[in-house]
């Protein structure tokens, strides 16, 4: 019977938590970079404008019965939406298998809900970083909150080792924006107005890396950045070079921060005595 609930009947019932999660991360995506609110107006279509009732608000079903369509004017909706849903169920379920029933569970879901998120919102918005912000504070600094609240829990890192990782998150990455700030004023005169972190490195993602370290600590931090910054220059670096588009470093750093929350340990250990030889 217990390992009927771990294995089966936990990771369903934390799927379909995590299909409601989704859903409203996908309203969190949409509106808080506009800084809106997400309580008021309700969900509505944007064409017709019309509210959509709750049986029309159901996670991914609502839309596979509609066939992705506004019942009302046959407003297509995205498939963005019922993907996210899907997928932050699939990461809830995952975790809670992963973890059982415990509190680190529960805190390993919201983690990568927030990069989730993040992610969402710098792909949608990084172009537009002068009208929009494209990593809202509330997932970077309200998750970082979350962070240290949730290392109280039973497995949990403890608020000690919680906030000093966020400190050395934002630190590191603020030391960074600073001395590429700096370099990219000297090798290119004149094209600076003013220097500042935000023309190397987004405030948003310094803002991310505090919340990131809240979760994962110093070493989580130190892995992420340098795992987001490979994947980043491999990935869009010479999409980047081509068309001389801003990378949305948020994107590649949430990856990396979910990859450093799952595999952290395993990946530092195998470095420390495969390559250092400690």
């Amino acid at each position: 019977m217990t390992d009927w609930f771990s294995y089966v009947a936990l990771p369903v019932i934390a799927g379909l938590f995590g299909l409601t999660i989704g859903s409203f991360l996908n309203v969190c995506t949409l509106r808080w970079p506009k800084e809106e609110s997400v309580v008021s107006p309700g969900s509505r279509c944007p064409k017709c404008h019309e509210a959509i009732r709750w049986y029309d608000n159901i996670p991914v079903l609502s839309w596979i019965v509609l066939r992705g369509k506004c019942r009302r004017c046959s407003e297509q909706v995205s498939i963005q939406y019922p993907l996210v849903e899907l997928a932050t169920g699939l990461m809830w379920a995952g975790t809670f298998a992963t973890h059982g029933a415990t509190g680190e569970a529960f805190r390993g879901a919201t983690f990568l809900t927030i990069l989730f998120g993040i992610s969402i919102s710098d792909a949608r918005f990084y172009q537009d970083v002068g009208h929009f912000n494209a990593i809202p504070d509330k997932f970077s600094i309200g998750g970082a909150v979350l962070g240290v609240a949730l290392a109280f829990l039973p497995g949990g890192p403890g608020w000690v080792q919680a906030v000093i990782g966020g400190a050395v998150g934002f630190g590191v990455l603020w030391l960074v924006g600073v001395l590429g700030t700096r370099l990219i004023k000297k090798m290119s005169p004149g094209r600076l107005e003013e220097a500042g972190v935000d023309q190397a490195m987004g405030g948003g993602d310094v803002k991310m890396m505090m919340m990131v370290g809240t979760f994962v600590g110093i070493w989580g931090v130190a892995l992420t950045i340098f795992l987001g910054s490979v994947l980043a220059l491999l990935v869009f670096g010479p999409i980047s070079m081509i068309s001389k588009r801003l990378v949305p470093l948020g994107v590649f750093l949430a990856a990396a921060g979910g990859i450093a929350y799952q595999w952290g340990d395993v990946i530092i250990a195998w470095y420390t005595t495969s390559v250092v030889g400690m």
